[in-house]
C-alpha cells in the first residue's frame, strides 16, 4: 500500500521537515476508507521482507527483477510508519523471516477459524487463495476508487478456477512481478483449462505422460521441478499469529498523529468522523 500510494500522489506532500509524506498519506486513506465502510473490531497492518529467504531458496530469481532499491523520498516513510498507524489505534504487525501476505493469510484464517470475519486488503492478486467463508479480499486496482470485494465465487469468475486452486495456477501461467515464468506455453486459459480437468498441479504432471499435444506434454514433463517450486512459492505459509483483540480506531489519536505530520486536511476528516461514531 505505500509504494502504490507513493507513486499515485505527489512527492510535493510533504510534513513539516519538508520531507514527503505521500506514502503515509495515501496509506491512510486507503485504509480509511475501508475502516469507515466496514467498520472492523480490529486493523492490522502487516510488513515483511520482499522476497523472504525460502523463496529465493526455492527459486534464486524470485523478485529479482524487481527494482532493488527505493526511491530516496520513501525510506523514511516507511521507517515512519509503525509510528503512525499504531497512533490510529491500529496494530503493526511484522516479521523477519516470513512476507507481510504470510502474516496477512494466517490472521484473517485464524479470525474465520475463531467465527469471525476477516477482510484482506492488498494489491496482490496472489491474495485470492485466502478467498473463503468468511474472508474476502479487498482488492485494491490500480486507479480505481476503493477495494473490490472478491469472495470465492469472484475468484471462480477471474480465474476459472477455486481459490485453493491459485498456488497451482499460478505456477503454471506464471507471474511476471514475481519473476515466475510458469510452464513454456501455458496462459491463464490453459491453465485453468488443465486444473479444472486435473485438479492439482501434481495431477497434471503425474498425467503429462499422457497428454496429447506434444508441446505442452514437454513443457509439463522438462518443467516438473521448477513448476513444483513455483507452486511452492506461491503458497501461504503459516506465520503462528493470532489474531489482535478488539481494537476500535482511535480518531483523535490519529487526528494528533496526521497534525504532526502537516496533514491538516486528514486530520480534521478523522475528527469529524470521530465525532459522528
Amino acid at each position: 500500500m505505500l509504494f502504490r500510494a507513493f507513486y499515485a500522489l505527489p512527492k510535493t506532500i510533504t510534513g513539516p521537515d519538508d520531507q514527503p509524506v505521500n506514502a503515509l498519506l495515501g496509506t491512510a486513506n486507503l485504509v480509511l476508507r475501508e475502516v469507515e465502510l466496514h467498520a472492523p473490531r480490529a486493523v492490522v497492518l502487516c510488513f515483511g521482507p520482499d522476497a523472504a529467504a525460502y523463496r529465493t531458496e526455492l527459486y534464486p530469481p524470485y523478485h529479482a527483477e524487481r527494482e532493488e532499491a527505493m526511491p530516496d523520498e520513501l525510506p523514511h516513510q516507511f521507517a515512519a510508519s509503525g509510528p503512525f498507524f499504531e497512533a490510529f489505534g491500529w496494530t503493526v504487525a511484522t516479521s523477519e523471516d516470513l512476507e507481510a501476505d504470510d502474516l496477512l493469510g494466517t490472521l484473517a484464517r485464524r479470525e474465520a477459524a475463531a467465527g469471525g470475519r476477516a477482510l484482506i486488503m492488498t494489491g496482490d492478486r496472489d491474495m485470492y487463495q485466502c478467498a473463503a467463508p468468511g474472508i474476502t479480499v479487498l482488492y485494491v486496482r490500480t486507479g480505481g476508487k476503493g477495494a473490490e470485494e472478491v469472495d470465492p465465487d469472484g475468484v471462480r469468475e477471474r480465474y476459472g478456477v477455486d481459490p485453493e486452486q491459485v498456488p497451482d495456477f499460478i505456477a503454471l501461467r506464471g507471474d511476471p512481478a514475481d519473476g515466475l515464468p510458469g510452464a513454456k506455453g501455458v496462459g491463464p486459459k490453459k491453465a485453468a483449462e488443465l486444473l479444472r480437468e486435473h485438479g492439482s498441479l501434481e495431477a497434471i504432471l503425474d498425467a503429462a505422460i499422457r497428454e496429447r499435444r506434444p508441446k505442452l506434454r514437454a513443457a509439463l514433463l522438462e518443467g516438473r521441478e521448477e513448476l513444483l517450486a513455483f507452486k511452492d512459492i506461491a503458497t501461504l505459509r503459516d506465520a503462528g499469529v493470532d489474531p489482535p483483540p478488539d481494537q476500535e480506531t482511535d480518531w483523535e489519536g490519529a487526528a494528533k498523529a496526521a497534525l504532526e505530520l502537516g496533514m491538516r486536511k486528514l486530520a480534521e476528516r478523522l475528527i469529524e468522523t470521530g465525532a459522528k461514531s
